[in-house]
Protein backbone atom coordinates (compact mmCIF):
# COMPACT_ATOMS: atom_id res chain seq x y z
CA UNK A 1 0.00 0.00 0.00
CA UNK A 2 1.60 3.29 -0.61
CA UNK A 3 2.30 6.25 2.03
CA UNK A 4 1.86 8.90 -0.17
CA UNK A 5 2.81 12.55 1.53
CA UNK A 6 0.03 14.11 -1.09
CA UNK A 7 -1.39 17.24 0.72
CA UNK A 8 -3.47 20.26 -0.42
CA UNK A 9 -1.45 23.37 -0.51
CA UNK A 10 -2.39 26.57 1.01
CA UNK A 11 -1.03 30.20 1.42
CA UNK A 12 0.52 31.04 4.27
CA UNK A 13 -1.90 33.08 6.10
CA UNK A 14 -4.64 30.34 5.39
CA UNK A 15 -2.17 27.49 6.72
CA UNK A 16 -1.34 29.41 10.26
CA UNK A 17 -5.06 30.21 10.47
CA UNK A 18 -6.17 26.31 10.38
CA UNK A 19 -3.57 25.43 12.76
CA UNK A 20 -4.30 28.13 15.09
CA UNK A 21 -8.36 26.73 14.40
CA UNK A 22 -7.31 23.18 15.27
CA UNK A 23 -5.55 24.22 17.94
CA UNK A 24 -8.49 26.02 19.51
CA UNK A 25 -10.78 22.48 18.53
CA UNK A 26 -7.91 20.50 20.21
CA UNK A 27 -7.35 22.99 23.21
CA UNK A 28 -11.37 22.15 24.37
CA UNK A 29 -11.02 19.01 23.81
CA UNK A 30 -7.73 17.84 25.69
CA UNK A 31 -9.03 20.49 28.61
CA UNK A 32 -12.36 18.39 28.73
CA UNK A 33 -10.10 15.54 29.71
CA UNK A 34 -7.65 17.17 31.54
CA UNK A 35 -10.11 18.63 33.73
CA UNK A 36 -10.97 15.92 35.12
CA UNK A 37 -8.04 14.81 36.62
CA UNK A 38 -7.51 17.92 39.35
CA UNK A 39 -11.46 17.82 39.93
CA UNK A 40 -10.99 14.28 41.50
CA UNK A 41 -10.51 14.87 44.90
CA UNK A 42 -14.09 17.29 44.65
CA UNK A 43 -16.40 14.42 42.93
CA UNK A 44 -14.66 11.60 45.12
CA UNK A 45 -16.07 13.70 47.92
CA UNK A 46 -19.27 15.36 46.20
CA UNK A 47 -20.66 11.96 45.26
CA UNK A 48 -18.67 9.60 47.65
CA UNK A 49 -16.89 7.64 45.17
CA UNK A 50 -13.95 5.51 45.71
CA UNK A 51 -10.93 6.29 43.77
CA UNK A 52 -11.61 3.38 41.22
CA UNK A 53 -15.05 5.03 40.27
CA UNK A 54 -13.49 7.78 39.81
CA UNK A 55 -11.44 6.00 37.24
CA UNK A 56 -14.57 5.32 36.01
CA UNK A 57 -15.56 8.93 35.08
CA UNK A 58 -12.41 8.66 33.46
CA UNK A 59 -12.24 5.52 31.85
CA UNK A 60 -15.47 5.88 30.14
CA UNK A 61 -14.59 9.00 28.10
CA UNK A 62 -11.79 6.62 26.14
CA UNK A 63 -13.50 3.96 26.16
CA UNK A 64 -16.61 6.35 24.66
CA UNK A 65 -14.32 7.65 22.08
CA UNK A 66 -12.87 4.35 21.07
CA UNK A 67 -15.53 2.60 19.92
CA UNK A 68 -16.75 6.14 18.03
CA UNK A 69 -13.30 6.35 16.49
CA UNK A 70 -13.47 2.26 15.16
CA UNK A 71 -16.63 2.98 13.89
CA UNK A 72 -15.72 6.08 12.07
CA UNK A 73 -12.90 4.18 10.32
CA UNK A 74 -15.74 3.10 7.86
CA UNK A 75 -16.70 6.08 6.59
CA UNK A 76 -15.34 9.23 7.62
CA UNK A 77 -13.16 9.03 4.54
CA UNK A 78 -16.48 8.99 2.28
CA UNK A 79 -16.92 12.78 3.51
CA UNK A 80 -15.00 15.94 3.18
CA UNK A 81 -12.97 16.50 6.47
CA UNK A 82 -14.17 20.24 7.53
CA UNK A 83 -17.90 18.36 7.03
CA UNK A 84 -16.99 15.94 9.67
CA UNK A 85 -15.18 17.75 12.10
CA UNK A 86 -18.24 20.77 12.49
CA UNK A 87 -20.57 18.24 12.68
CA UNK A 88 -18.90 16.28 15.63
CA UNK A 89 -17.32 19.10 16.96
CA UNK A 90 -20.92 20.63 17.71
CA UNK A 91 -21.64 16.94 19.38
CA UNK A 92 -19.30 17.49 21.73
CA UNK A 93 -20.03 20.79 22.84
CA UNK A 94 -23.96 19.72 24.06
CA UNK A 95 -22.19 16.65 25.77
CA UNK A 96 -20.23 18.89 27.66
CA UNK A 97 -22.65 21.11 28.52
CA UNK A 98 -24.57 17.90 29.40
CA UNK A 99 -21.93 16.92 32.05
CA UNK A 100 -22.32 20.60 33.98
CA UNK A 101 -25.90 19.79 34.26
CA UNK A 102 -25.46 16.18 35.89
CA UNK A 103 -27.22 15.49 39.11
CA UNK A 104 -25.79 12.60 40.03
CA UNK A 105 -22.51 10.15 39.18
CA UNK A 106 -24.32 7.97 36.65
CA UNK A 107 -25.56 10.86 35.12
CA UNK A 108 -22.16 12.46 34.95
CA UNK A 109 -21.11 9.05 33.59
CA UNK A 110 -23.74 9.08 30.92
CA UNK A 111 -22.36 12.62 29.78
CA UNK A 112 -18.63 11.79 29.48
CA UNK A 113 -19.42 8.68 27.17
CA UNK A 114 -21.33 11.12 25.15
CA UNK A 115 -18.29 13.61 25.23
CA UNK A 116 -16.02 10.91 24.32
CA UNK A 117 -17.69 9.32 21.68
CA UNK A 118 -17.69 13.10 19.65
CA UNK A 119 -14.50 14.67 21.35
CA UNK A 120 -12.78 11.62 20.00
CA UNK A 121 -13.81 11.25 16.57
CA UNK A 122 -13.43 15.36 16.28
CA UNK A 123 -9.82 15.10 17.18
CA UNK A 124 -9.04 12.29 15.05
CA UNK A 125 -9.87 14.59 12.66
CA UNK A 126 -7.90 17.37 13.59
CA UNK A 127 -4.57 15.40 13.40
CA UNK A 128 -5.98 13.85 10.04
CA UNK A 129 -6.79 17.42 8.69
CA UNK A 130 -2.59 18.55 9.75
CA UNK A 131 -1.54 15.93 7.52
CA UNK A 132 -4.12 16.92 4.62
CA UNK A 133 -2.89 20.90 4.53
CA UNK A 134 0.83 20.13 6.13
CA UNK A 135 3.81 18.76 3.60
CA UNK A 136 5.70 16.15 5.69
CA UNK A 137 8.74 18.33 5.85
CA UNK A 138 7.15 20.50 8.38
CA UNK A 139 4.80 18.29 10.10
CA UNK A 140 6.59 18.17 13.05
CA UNK A 141 6.53 21.78 13.67
CA UNK A 142 2.71 22.15 12.86
CA UNK A 143 1.96 19.36 14.96
CA UNK A 144 3.59 21.23 17.99
CA UNK A 145 1.84 23.82 17.31
CA UNK A 146 -1.56 22.20 17.25
CA UNK A 147 -0.25 20.30 20.52
CA UNK A 148 0.18 23.65 22.28
CA UNK A 149 -3.14 23.24 23.07
CA UNK A 150 -1.92 20.82 26.00
CA UNK A 151 0.11 23.80 27.80
CA UNK A 152 -2.33 26.01 26.99
CA UNK A 153 -4.96 24.33 28.58
CA UNK A 154 -2.72 23.73 31.81
CA UNK A 155 -1.63 27.30 31.58
CA UNK A 156 -5.20 28.83 31.69
CA UNK A 157 -8.34 26.32 30.93
CA UNK A 158 -6.79 23.91 34.49
CA UNK A 159 -6.12 26.54 36.81
CA UNK A 160 -9.40 28.68 35.78
CA UNK A 161 -11.34 25.71 36.02
CA UNK A 162 -10.04 24.63 39.69
CA UNK A 163 -11.10 28.13 40.40
CA UNK A 164 -14.41 28.32 39.11
CA UNK A 165 -14.82 24.83 40.88
CA UNK A 166 -13.62 26.02 44.28
CA UNK A 167 -15.87 29.09 44.22
CA UNK A 168 -18.76 28.01 42.28
CA UNK A 169 -18.90 24.16 42.38
CA UNK A 170 -17.15 21.31 39.90
CA UNK A 171 -20.42 22.15 37.60
CA UNK A 172 -19.17 25.79 36.50
CA UNK A 173 -15.17 24.41 34.31
CA UNK A 174 -18.16 22.38 32.24
CA UNK A 175 -20.43 25.32 31.67
CA UNK A 176 -17.41 27.39 30.86
CA UNK A 177 -16.12 24.72 28.81
CA UNK A 178 -19.55 24.25 26.69
CA UNK A 179 -19.52 28.19 26.06
CA UNK A 180 -16.06 28.07 24.71
CA UNK A 181 -16.98 24.92 22.54
CA UNK A 182 -20.09 27.56 21.10
CA UNK A 183 -17.39 30.25 20.32
CA UNK A 184 -14.86 28.09 18.62
CA UNK A 185 -17.39 25.97 16.47
CA UNK A 186 -18.09 29.27 14.72
CA UNK A 187 -14.61 29.78 14.68
CA UNK A 188 -14.07 26.77 12.72
CA UNK A 189 -16.96 27.02 10.25
CA UNK A 190 -15.66 29.96 9.06
CA UNK A 191 -11.92 29.50 9.06
CA UNK A 192 -11.11 26.12 8.43
CA UNK A 193 -11.07 25.56 4.74
CA UNK A 194 -13.18 23.76 1.93
CA UNK A 195 -10.56 21.14 0.62
CA UNK A 196 -11.72 18.01 -0.94
CA UNK A 197 -10.92 15.13 0.90
CA UNK A 198 -13.58 12.44 0.74
CA UNK A 199 -13.06 9.34 -1.59
CA UNK A 200 -15.58 8.65 -4.63
CA UNK A 201 -14.73 5.58 -4.81
CA UNK A 202 -15.37 4.47 -1.08
CA UNK A 203 -15.69 1.06 0.33
CA UNK A 204 -15.50 1.00 3.88
CA UNK A 205 -15.20 -2.37 4.71
CA UNK A 206 -12.72 -2.85 1.87
CA UNK A 207 -11.48 0.06 2.97
CA UNK A 208 -11.15 -1.15 7.12
CA UNK A 209 -9.63 -4.30 5.75
CA UNK A 210 -6.74 -2.54 3.75
CA UNK A 211 -6.37 -0.01 7.30
CA UNK A 212 -6.18 -3.06 9.31
CA UNK A 213 -3.72 -5.57 7.97
CA UNK A 214 -1.19 -3.15 6.43
CA UNK A 215 2.35 -4.17 8.38
CA UNK A 216 2.94 -0.59 8.08
CA UNK A 217 -0.33 0.57 9.96
CA UNK A 218 -0.29 -1.63 12.49
CA UNK A 219 2.79 -1.03 13.95
CA UNK A 220 1.87 2.97 13.70
CA UNK A 221 -1.22 1.79 15.85
CA UNK A 222 0.61 -0.16 18.42
CA UNK A 223 2.89 2.89 18.73
CA UNK A 224 0.00 5.39 19.08
CA UNK A 225 -1.51 3.06 21.84
CA UNK A 226 1.43 2.62 23.85
CA UNK A 227 2.59 6.59 23.76
CA UNK A 228 -0.77 7.40 25.81
CA UNK A 229 -0.19 4.40 28.22
CA UNK A 230 3.07 5.68 29.81
CA UNK A 231 0.99 8.80 30.81
CA UNK A 232 -2.08 7.55 30.96
CA UNK A 233 -1.49 5.00 34.12
CA UNK A 234 -0.07 8.09 35.98
CA UNK A 235 -1.85 10.98 35.39
CA UNK A 236 -5.07 10.74 36.99
CA UNK A 237 -3.43 10.34 40.03
CA UNK A 238 -0.89 13.21 40.51
CA UNK A 239 -3.43 15.52 41.23
CA UNK A 240 -4.76 14.05 43.85
CA UNK A 241 -1.63 12.77 45.26
CA UNK A 242 -0.05 16.03 45.14
CA UNK A 243 -2.94 17.08 47.82
CA UNK A 244 -3.03 13.89 49.64
CA UNK A 245 0.61 12.71 49.97
CA UNK A 246 2.96 16.19 48.64
CA UNK A 247 0.72 18.13 50.99
CA UNK A 248 -0.74 20.80 48.52
CA UNK A 249 -3.72 23.02 48.78
CA UNK A 250 -6.15 22.06 46.25
CA UNK A 251 -7.56 25.59 45.66
CA UNK A 252 -4.44 27.76 45.03
CA UNK A 253 -1.34 25.71 45.05
CA UNK A 254 -2.36 22.87 43.12
CA UNK A 255 -3.41 25.64 40.19
CA UNK A 256 0.02 27.17 40.94
CA UNK A 257 2.03 24.07 39.78
CA UNK A 258 -0.62 23.48 36.87
CA UNK A 259 0.09 27.10 35.76
CA UNK A 260 4.08 26.49 35.95
CA UNK A 261 3.89 23.39 34.07
CA UNK A 262 2.32 24.44 31.09
CA UNK A 263 3.83 27.97 31.31
CA UNK A 264 7.47 25.32 30.43
CA UNK A 265 5.78 23.18 28.21
CA UNK A 266 4.57 26.55 26.18
CA UNK A 267 7.64 27.60 25.80
CA UNK A 268 9.50 24.07 25.01
CA UNK A 269 6.90 22.26 22.69
CA UNK A 270 7.89 24.82 20.04
CA UNK A 271 11.22 23.94 20.07
CA UNK A 272 10.78 19.87 20.31
CA UNK A 273 8.10 20.23 17.20
CA UNK A 274 11.33 22.23 15.33
CA UNK A 275 13.72 19.67 16.68
CA UNK A 276 11.34 16.99 15.26
CA UNK A 277 11.14 18.57 11.51
CA UNK A 278 15.31 18.68 11.82
CA UNK A 279 16.72 15.42 13.70
CA UNK A 280 15.68 11.90 13.47
CA UNK A 281 12.49 11.36 15.29
CA UNK A 282 13.16 8.06 16.68
CA UNK A 283 16.27 9.64 18.37
CA UNK A 284 14.28 12.86 20.06
CA UNK A 285 11.70 10.33 20.94
CA UNK A 286 14.20 8.33 23.10
CA UNK A 287 15.50 11.53 24.55
CA UNK A 288 12.53 13.13 25.84
CA UNK A 289 11.22 9.56 26.83
CA UNK A 290 14.64 9.09 29.08
CA UNK A 291 13.92 12.78 30.86
CA UNK A 292 10.38 11.27 31.63
CA UNK A 293 11.67 8.19 33.26
CA UNK A 294 13.56 10.34 35.69
CA UNK A 295 11.14 12.47 36.40
CA UNK A 296 8.90 9.61 36.80
CA UNK A 297 10.77 8.52 39.52
CA UNK A 298 11.01 11.61 41.60
CA UNK A 299 6.99 12.37 41.37
CA UNK A 300 6.12 8.79 42.05
CA UNK A 301 7.88 8.71 45.58
CA UNK A 302 7.62 11.83 46.54
CA UNK A 303 6.12 13.00 50.08
CA UNK A 304 5.78 16.09 51.60
CA UNK A 305 6.88 19.21 49.99
CA UNK A 306 6.83 22.86 49.19
CA UNK A 307 4.53 24.23 46.35
CA UNK A 308 8.47 25.52 44.72
CA UNK A 309 9.51 21.92 44.26
CA UNK A 310 6.38 20.46 43.53
CA UNK A 311 6.15 22.71 40.49
CA UNK A 312 9.16 21.98 39.57
CA UNK A 313 8.72 18.78 39.14
CA UNK A 314 5.25 19.23 37.60
CA UNK A 315 7.04 21.33 34.90
CA UNK A 316 9.76 18.27 34.14
CA UNK A 317 6.98 15.50 33.86
CA UNK A 318 4.69 17.74 31.59
CA UNK A 319 7.56 18.62 29.30
CA UNK A 320 9.04 15.58 28.82
CA UNK A 321 5.41 14.08 28.61
CA UNK A 322 4.07 16.37 25.74
CA UNK A 323 7.80 16.22 24.26
CA UNK A 324 7.31 12.89 23.41
CA UNK A 325 4.14 13.35 21.13
CA UNK A 326 5.92 15.64 18.52
CA UNK A 327 7.79 12.91 17.20
CA UNK A 328 5.54 10.34 17.97
CA UNK A 329 2.41 11.74 16.32
CA UNK A 330 4.80 12.78 13.14
CA UNK A 331 6.37 9.58 12.22
CA UNK A 332 2.61 8.11 12.91
CA UNK A 333 0.78 10.54 10.98
CA UNK A 334 3.61 9.75 7.99
CA UNK A 335 2.85 6.23 7.99
CA UNK A 336 -0.04 6.54 5.95
CA UNK A 337 -1.21 7.62 2.31
CA UNK A 338 -3.83 10.34 2.00
CA UNK A 339 -6.36 8.37 0.53
CA UNK A 340 -6.80 6.45 3.85
CA UNK A 341 -6.05 9.68 6.07
CA UNK A 342 -9.68 10.25 7.58
CA UNK A 343 -9.88 6.51 8.35
CA UNK A 344 -6.69 5.40 9.91
CA UNK A 345 -6.51 8.29 11.93
CA UNK A 346 -9.89 7.66 13.53
CA UNK A 347 -8.69 3.69 14.11
CA UNK A 348 -5.21 5.46 15.64
CA UNK A 349 -7.23 7.44 17.75
CA UNK A 350 -9.69 4.84 19.03
CA UNK A 351 -6.84 2.78 19.95
CA UNK A 352 -5.29 5.52 22.12
CA UNK A 353 -7.91 6.64 23.36
CA UNK A 354 -8.92 2.28 24.52
CA UNK A 355 -5.25 2.30 25.66
CA UNK A 356 -6.01 5.78 27.92
CA UNK A 357 -9.27 4.09 29.38
CA UNK A 358 -7.28 0.95 29.94
CA UNK A 359 -4.34 3.22 31.46
CA UNK A 360 -6.96 4.79 34.05
CA UNK A 361 -8.73 1.24 34.92
CA UNK A 362 -5.13 -0.39 35.21
CA UNK A 363 -3.95 2.77 37.51
CA UNK A 364 -6.80 2.37 39.85
CA UNK A 365 -5.55 -1.22 40.45
CA UNK A 366 -2.69 -0.06 41.98
CA UNK A 367 -3.92 2.84 44.08
CA UNK A 368 -5.58 2.80 46.94
CA UNK A 369 -6.55 5.44 50.00
CA UNK A 370 -5.22 4.81 53.15
CA UNK A 371 -6.94 5.40 56.59
CA UNK A 372 -4.74 8.74 56.90
CA UNK A 373 -6.28 9.94 53.49
CA UNK A 374 -3.02 9.09 51.75
CA UNK A 375 -2.83 7.64 48.09
CA UNK A 376 -0.78 4.49 48.43
CA UNK A 377 0.80 2.70 45.37
CA UNK A 378 2.08 5.66 43.48
CA UNK A 379 5.72 3.68 43.42
CA UNK A 380 4.22 1.17 41.63
CA UNK A 381 2.41 3.03 39.46
CA UNK A 382 5.44 4.90 38.30
CA UNK A 383 7.33 1.36 37.25
CA UNK A 384 4.11 0.78 35.23
CA UNK A 385 4.09 4.19 33.59
CA UNK A 386 8.40 3.61 33.16
CA UNK A 387 7.83 0.29 31.43
CA UNK A 388 5.66 1.81 29.05
CA UNK A 389 7.99 4.24 28.23
CA UNK A 390 10.57 1.57 27.38
CA UNK A 391 8.00 -0.29 25.01
CA UNK A 392 7.30 3.60 23.41
CA UNK A 393 10.67 3.57 22.03
CA UNK A 394 10.40 -0.09 20.91
CA UNK A 395 7.87 0.21 18.75
CA UNK A 396 8.73 3.30 17.29
CA UNK A 397 12.02 1.61 16.64
CA UNK A 398 10.26 -1.03 14.82
CA UNK A 399 7.89 1.68 12.92
CA UNK A 400 11.10 2.98 11.76
CA UNK A 401 12.50 -0.16 10.69
CA UNK A 402 9.64 -0.73 8.66
CA UNK A 403 9.35 2.55 7.01
CA UNK A 404 12.40 4.44 7.74
CA UNK A 405 10.78 7.43 5.63
CA UNK A 406 8.59 8.27 8.61
CA UNK A 407 11.35 9.38 11.46
CA UNK A 408 13.98 10.93 8.50
CA UNK A 409 13.49 13.83 8.00
CA UNK A 410 13.83 15.65 4.53
CA UNK A 411 14.39 19.39 4.56
CA UNK A 412 17.78 21.61 5.25
CA UNK A 413 17.29 22.53 8.32
CA UNK A 414 17.93 26.66 9.13
CA UNK A 415 20.13 27.80 10.99
CA UNK A 416 18.20 28.64 14.23
CA UNK A 417 15.02 27.44 15.40
CA UNK A 418 12.34 30.08 15.41
CA UNK A 419 11.82 31.35 19.29
CA UNK A 420 9.87 29.62 21.01
CA UNK A 421 6.60 32.69 22.05
CA UNK A 422 6.52 33.76 18.49
CA UNK A 423 4.95 30.35 17.57
CA UNK A 424 3.30 29.67 20.44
Amino acid sequence: MPHSGKHHALSPGRERATLLTLGALQFTHILDFMIMMPLGAQLMTVFQITPAQFTHLVASYGLAAAVSGFAGGFILDRYDRKRSLVILYAGFGLATLACGLAPTHHALLLARIAAGAFGGLAGSMVNAMIGDVIPPIRRGRAMSIVMASFPVASVLGVPIGLVLAGKFGWHAPFFLLGGCAGVILILATLALPHIKTAVIDHQPVQQMREILTDGVHLRAFALGAMLVMAGGVLIPFIAPSFIANVGLDEKIQLPITYMVGGLATALTTPIVGWLSDHMDRLKLLGIMSAGAVAVVLVISHMGLSSVGFASLMMALFMVTMSGRFAPAMTMITSAVGARYRGGFMSVNAALQQAASAGASMLAGLFVTRTATGQLAGMPALGYASIAFFVLTVVLAAELRSAAPHVAIPTAKPPLAPPPAEATV
